[in-house]
């Protein structure tokens, strides 16, 4: 058999270096995989303002570097590889990739989960150029400005009170008549002064020079269409979580998240859940890395009674 590592961590942002940074401090030998960039969906934010330590702000895909680089100090590998899949249940893990098969004992899933799209045209060469996925990351360079909010729900009802209180403007668009939030949220929404919504429309283009200046937008019972003016525009309609890998071998609750808890044990003796892929009620970088940190010590409890 091949090398057999204490630990494989599956995922490079916040919540995989930090198990492997703990991980690796405490001695284990820790393979990090990651397919596209270090960071993961936080290399996509150009300035994070709410990560403790950083006073004057950092870029996402620097933090991402520094903490790749930290768990590196400590002897965490990290291979660039894309999974393509995992048997999970043997003592052995065996995470298969597109360079070869990686064995370990114990097994982080650290895959995170991405903001679901709207799928419109230039949508992905617009994100941070005026289209962004968390208001709590970016809202604060909308002070003073207009912003579009698209979505109803839960999340979003929290996106929009958050932009409220930095942006001049929030233009809320829904597609249906009522919010889907529950209702206390709803209700403070509708209460608040400089919340404006667009009942039973739709986003169908978004309208920019290089960066957003505005959308258009389409009333879904009529089909009657209309532009505005916006500086930025946020999408809150859901996240995707990036659990394909597992399905079939970890229980997944019905949005399709990792069932794992604080301590982020998986119905699966030796595999762990860490971040934003495990069912949780904030997902952000911080929770993120407190995920890592629990996600190594539990695997050092796995590993020393086995």
């Amino acid at each position: 058999m091949d090398k057999v590592y204490d630990l494989i961590v599956v995922g490079g942002g916040p919540a995989g270096y930090t198990t492997a940074l703990y991980g690796a401090r405490a001695g284990l030998d820790v393979v990090v995989l990651e397919k596209l960039s270090v960071g993961g969906q936080m290399a996509l934010t150009h300035m994070i303002d709410n990560y403790p330590g950083y006073d004057e702000g950092i870029d996402g895909f620097d933090l991402g570097q520094k903490m790749r680089q930290g768990a590196a100090r400590f002897g965490a590998a990290t291979k660039m590889v894309q999974v393509l899949s995992a048997q999970l249940d043997a003592k052995v893990k065996a995470v298969h990739t597109d360079s070869g098969v990686f064995y370990g004992r114990a097994v982080v899933i650290a895959t995170g989960a991405e903001p679901r799209k709207l799928g419109l045209p230039n949508e992905d060469a617009l994100t941070g150029q005026g289209v962004h996925y968390c208001a709590a990351c970016d809202g604060m360079f909308y002070r003073g400005k207009t912003v579009v909010l698209v979505g109803g729900g839960n999340s979003a009802a929290a996106e929009a009170l958050v932009l409220s209180r930095v942006a001049k403007k929030v233009i809320l668009i829904h597609r249906r008549d009522s919010l889907r939030a529950e209702k206390a949220a709803s209700q403070a929404v509708e209460r608040a002064e400089n919340i404006e919504i667009r009942w039973n429309s739709q986003v169908i283009e978004l309208l920019h020079d290089g960066k957003i200046r505005g959308v258009r937008l389409q009333d879904v019972t009529s089909g009657d269409q209309s532009e505005i003016h916006c500086d930025g525009v946020f999408i809150s309609i859901g996240r995707v979580p990036a659990t394909s890998l597992v399905k079939g071998q970890l229980t997944l609750d019905d949005a399709g998240y990792i069932v794992a808890g604080e301590d982020t044990k998986t119905n699966l003796s030796g595999v762990f859940a860490a971040g934003d892929v495990r069912t949780k009620a904030v997902r952000q970088i911080v929770t993120a890395t407190a995920d890592g940190a629990s996600a190594a010590y539990a695997v050092e409890r796995y590993l020393a009674g086995h």
